[in-house]
């Protein structure tokens, strides 16, 4: 069973003011908003606006909105229908590429819907998502499925991307495997899908199959957004990608999810692959749920974190976003579609500060998606979020379910929390 958000049109309306809000330098300010942008931040109280247009925040912390540079939405909330085994990398393909089979538009659709509106009301007003060419192939020698087949997710996450189009940004990447015919990504693309993407390490030919992909991007003129070295002890794809890249158009966005495998790389070899990565200014997003959940699963003594190299890829300047990745699925069997819990785990298994962290799955998505600047400060688009917290540390580590969420400057979500706690009886009085 699906867990259903309520719904309500009269939510939706532009913001001109936000009334005394805590931004994390300590500072107490109202900021204006003229249409999707931040006009002014002025001191608390300084600031006027019609009363329909104005929200009084009340002292909550006001934050950059986060952004999910990597989200599967085709998958998400499919573990209860598919009933996963636990396991590694291979066992959620298996798992989820023998379920793909019974899909139609419509069920794909509805899980999609509601993780993204998820999403939204935790606070995230863009996300970019991965969506499978669903071409049923396991060998070479297996007849591939037909076209209409293979869009059939493609279909669904359009269908969400434009429902939706009026309260958050979607984006959409063709996950195109190592056997997907490339008439079937073309065939995707033409749908309205934005980026290429696949999964280059899982090929026989893993440099091949990059350089497929980036003559299929080549060819739309679009951007490439990969899953990258998804291993601990696989191939490396990530340096020949980044030099490859550098010859496609640099107006468009060039990523790599996961690069896992960075992470078990000596220090030699990582070095010269961040040197490429950083030459090529190619974002890195890293994906800490699932790829510790994923991963080190033959290493049941001193098991490693599973995560790239964030602090040498930070260190070299590359632009190091994160994200939640999968969200109950055969990859993922939790996951809350929080920004805040993909920065809590990174703070944890990252060891980046919370101030870092944060900024990773606001400012930093937002940069490798090339979106637009947001967050409160004058010129910068309103896209924002409000929650009850004294600090980023706090919202970090609280995560607090009380939200006021602004997309381009409307509201969009807003959830409200009472909490009564009973009060301690009163200490019996000696006679």
């Amino acid at each position: 069973m699906i867990e259903r958000l309520r719904m309500d049109s009269s939510v939706l309306r532009p913001i001109a003011l936000l009334r005394s809000a805590l931004l994390p330098d300590g500072r107490s300010v109202d900021v204006a908003i003229d249409g999707a942008t931040v006009s002014t931040v002025a001191p608390a109280g300084t600031l006027a606006a019609p009363a329909e247009e104005t929200i009084d925040l009340g002292g909550r912390l006001l934050l950059t909105a986060p952004a999910e540079p990597h989200a599967h939405l085709d998958k998400a909330l499919s573990a209860d229908a598919i009933r996963p085994p636990l396991g590694d990398l291979g066992a959620a393909i298996a798992s989820w590429t023998a379920h793909a089979t019974t899909m139609t538009v419509e069920d794909i659709a509805d899980r999609a819907r509601t993780a993204a509106l998820t999403l939204l009301a935790a606070g995230t007003t863009a996300v970019r998502s991965h969506v499978d060419v669903l071409s049923g192939r396991h060998s070479a020698a297996d007849r591939p499925a037909t076209t209409g087949q293979a869009l059939r997710g493609a279909r669904a996450l359009v269908q969400v991307r434009d429902e939706l189009a009026g309260l958050m940004d979607i984006e959409l990447v063709a996950l195109a495997g190592p056997l997907a015919p490339d008439e079937h990504v073309e065939a995707v693309l033409d749908l309205g899908v934005d980026l290429v993407g696949g999964a280059p390490h899982l090929a026989e030919d893993p440099l091949a199959d990059v350089d497929r992909l980036l003559a299929i991007a080549r060819r739309r003129g679009i951007g490439v957004d990969l899953h990258a070295d998804e291993s601990l002890d696989g191939p490396v794809t990530l340096d020949h990608y980044a030099r490859a890249s550098r010859s496609l158009r640099r107006d468009r966005q060039y990523s790599a999810g996961h690069c896992v495998r960075l992470g078990t790389l000596g220090p030699e070899r990582l070095a010269e692959v961040v040197a490429d990565v950083a030459a090529a200014d190619l974002g890195v997003i890293t994906l800490p749920i699932t790829n510790l959940y994923l991963q080190g699963w033959q290493h049941p003594v001193a098991t490693p974190r599973g995560l790239t190299a964030i602090h040498a890829l930070l260190d070299a300047g590359v632009r190091v976003a994160a994200g939640a990745d999968n969200v109950r699925d055969p990859f993922n069997p939790v996951g809350r579609s929080d920004a805040f819990e993909t920065a809590s785990l990174l703070v944890s298994a990252g060891h980046v500060t919370p101030d870092q962290a944060y900024a990773m799955v606001s400012d930093t998505a937002r940069s490798v998606m090339g979106l637009p600047a947001a967050g409160p400060v004058p010129g910068r688009r309103a896209d924002l979020l409000a929650v009850a917290a004294t600090s980023v540390t706090d919202a970090v580590a609280n995560a607090p379910a009380d939200r006021i969420v602004l997309s381009r400057g409307r509201l969009v979500a807003r959830t409200e929390v009472r909490r009564i706690v009973a009060a301690p009886a009163a200490a019996a009085v000696p006679a």
